[in-house]
């Protein structure tokens, strides 16, 4: 019962996360599309309001006018004031839950590998939450000391990429290879939503209080919470395609079994900056504020079809090298080795035994996908299992029915 109520946690959770990312990435990616696109107006009676930039849109049969404001609009705001940050909270928290629910809950065969680390679940659990607290000082002290300071930009971006690789590094020193990809992933969103929440919505709480207090204020004293929102809004831009691939990795076991799995991660993830980087400044491209950005998209291209070429996998088992047909006596001590651990007696993960041919005829379907043509199991590829046993595995199904 505790296995079958933790696969309901983790399939709500997991669709609650997905869904409040949704959210959070669409506002973001928007508001990156709106600074990037307004013009500075030219009618009389914008400029007289105090519109800074505006654009017109179409959506659903409707016309839409974006306005921005650097100050309080003339007259006050007349309507509602909508703020965005519940989207980046449910991220994060429903994140996390997940996090809880999937990887601390069950540290001793998601986080610990023994052949990468020999630790305790407890400790591999208790490593885990100090390895995304630390990213987060250690990125948010960068960004304090260095941000404010001439090209504070540059040099901020400098060493928070060296933080990027140096904690890529250490996760997989740490960590099962699946499980690194996702701390990785995690640090790097548990800053943007701590962006949020620690510095983008409490700047601009004092901002729009001093605005609509109705009392003179000096916009200069105010810049400063803008300057610092910014910043952090655009790295959370730049953060987001990475996140995302580090995330969906756990999909894909050739990535995280691989022996240079950490530069494999490190190479996706700057691939994905720099596409994002791309649709950034395309949109200020098209109004001639910035260089045309292809370089950027063609040099994250190029990353991936490296990659792609790197990883080539090595030629499979000849089939003439297999038995023509595999029997379950074969295969079982393949299974034994490789699968009881976590699906025999003892342990049934998922609530799947494969300790007895009648159980294994029956998932057969099941453990072919696993085990033969996506190589999801076993986890991580935690017990070794070769590609020849993946093979005759392999030859085994194709026998069945026959």
């Amino acid at each position: 019962m505790e296995a079958y109520l933790l696969d309901w946690a983790n399939l709500l959770l997991r669709w609650l996360h997905v869904i409040t990312a949704i959210a959070w990435i669409g506002s973001s990616f928007y508001f990156v599309f709106l600074d990037s696109s307004l013009l500075a107006p030219t009618a009389e009676d914008l400029k007289v309001k105090g519109v800074d930039g505006a654009i017109w849109s179409v959506h659903g049969g409707g016309f839409y006018h974006a306005q921005k404001y650097m100050v309080a609009p003339k007259g006050g705001i007349d309507s509602h004031l909508h703020w965005f940050y519940w989207e980046s909270y449910w991220t994060w928290i429903s994140g996390f839950a997940l996090f809880v629910v999937l990887y601390l809950w069950n540290a001793g065969i998601f986080l610990v590998d023994k052949q990468v680390f020999d630790w305790s679940p407890l400790a591999a659990g208790i490593g885990a939450l100090v390895f995304l607290a630390a990213f987060w000082f250690i990125y948010d002290a960068i960004c304090r000391i260095f941000g404010q300071r001439a090209n504070g930009d540059r040099i901020v971006g400098a060493l928070v990429l060296a933080v990027v690789v140096c904690s890529s590094w250490i996760a997989f020193q740490l960590f099962s290879g699946r499980a690194a990809f996702l701390m990785v992933g995690a640090s790097l969103a548990t800053a943007m939503s701590a962006n949020v929440f620690f510095w983008i919505i409490p700047g601009q709480r004092k901002v729009v209080a001093a605005m609509t207090s109705g009392q003179p204020y000096n916009p200069a004293d105010y810049a400063i919470y803008g300057k610092r929102g910014k910043q952090r809004s655009v790295h959370n831009t730049y953060f987001t395609l990475p996140v995302l691939v580090a995330m969906l990795s756990n999909h894909y076991s050739f990535i995280y079994s691989h022996p240079q799995r950490w530069a494999i991660l490190l190479v996706l993830m700057l691939a994905g900056a720099l596409i994002r980087l791309f649709f950034v400044q395309r949109h200020g491209y098209k109004l001639g504020r910035v260089g045309n950005p292809w370089p950027y998209a063609a040099a994250g291209v190029v990353l991936l079809l490296a990659l792609i070429a790197w990883l080539k996998p090595a030629p499979a088992v000849p089939a003439a090298a297999l038995p023509a047909k595999v029997s379950y006596a074969q295969i079982q001590p393949i299974l034994a080795q490789r699968c009881y651990v976590c699906h025999g007696e003892a342990v049934q993960q998922k609530n799947l035994r494969v300790d007895s041919e009648a159980l294994v005829s029956a998932n057969a379907q099941l453990i072919y996908q696993q085990v033969v043509a996506s190589k999801l199991m076993p986890l991580a590829n935690s017990t070794q299992m070769t590609e020849d046993e993946r093979a005759l595995v392999g030859r085994w199904f194709q026998g069945q029915g026959k």
